[in-house]
């Protein structure tokens, strides 16, 4: 299990600097999610053709991956504009309460359940996530678009994380990617149409920021990540994924001279040991029949 976990500790460390280049709001948020699949698909797709890698098992299984694109795109989409609407801590952490979703789905349709270890160690870490972003924030959400959306994004984010794990059982990394990545294109470039939204005439640091997106944020992060969700327990995943906002919160200080207060420091702590409790396999309490 440790290649896995390597695995997604570097792509969480990718994924971070996420909301930092979309709070720079150098293109518009359909638009981003739109070029970000695109560029890694433009990087990927030529890759699997001439190594041969791309591998249909199944039917069934290409057309889970599809739906799984499509969810992803969405999610990606409504996430950017809850960041670039409102702020990128309530915007985060509205997204990251994915987690409680994905373990109510796994609950519900997966027959690897939650162990009583993940619903502990998840409560510890968004205790940890409103200690980072701060009570008043947490308590003061507007019930706006973009509170609607950071919601959105984060049920769109289980659908697609329990649905990928599904996925990964059959088919490997790179057929999946690859289907993904292009059903993303496809949806997110049909919505981007019919709403009007512009394909060109950005700055060359709006292209720099799309193409960082597209082959770090995407490309190598969720290759990582998937790899890591086929060979772990997608709670666990979900879960360790509330990391990147610590991260972020870290990039945020460094290179949008944004505050880091001592509460900030201590919700980052206890976010991060929440995130370790999930690992643990013996239960903390024993209940006696």
């Amino acid at each position: 299990m440790t290649k896995p976990r390597v695995a997604l500790a570097i792509g969480i460390i990718c994924i971070s600097i996420f909301p930092i280049l979309v709070k720079l709001n150098l293109t518009p948020g359909l638009i981003s999610a739109f070029y970000r699949m695109a560029i890694a698909s433009a990087i990927l797709l030529p890759y699997v053709i001439i190594t041969k890698q791309f591998k249909v098992t199944s039917r069934k299984a290409f057309w889970l991956a599809v739906i799984c694109g499509v969810v992803f795109g969405l999610d990606v989409g409504v996430w950017n504009i809850a960041i670039q609407e409102s702020t990128a801590t309530q915007a985060t952490l509205l997204t990251n309460l994915s987690p409680v979703w994905v373990g109510i789905g796994a609950f519900l349709f997966l027959k690897d359940k939650p162990k009583q270890n993940f619903w502990t160690g998840t409560v510890v870490a968004i205790i940890g996530m409103v200690l980072l972003v701060g009570f008043e924030l947490f308590l003061n959400l507007d019930f706006n678009l973009a509170f609607i959306f950071g919601i959105l994004s984060g049920m769109l984010y289980a659908i697609y994380m329990l649905t990928s794990k599904r996925i990964l059982g059959e088919l490997e990394v790179m057929t999946f990617m690859t289907i993904s990545l292009l059903s993303s294109v496809v949806a997110l470039g049909i919505l981007s149409y019919a709403l009007g939204e512009p394909f060109g005439g950005f700055s060359n640091a709006g292209w720099l920021v799309l193409v960082i997106q597209g082959v770090v944020c995407q490309l190598l992060a969720w290759l990582l990540i998937s790899f890591a969700t086929k060979h772990m327990r997608a709670t666990r995943v979900s879960v360790s994924l509330l990391g990147q906002a610590v991260l972020a919160s870290i990039l945020a200080w460094w290179l949008l001279d944004e505050e880091i207060s001592l509460q900030m420091v201590i919700g980052g702590f206890v976010l991060l040991f929440g995130i370790r409790l999930t690992f643990y396999e013996r239960p903390f309490f024993k209940i006696n029949k």
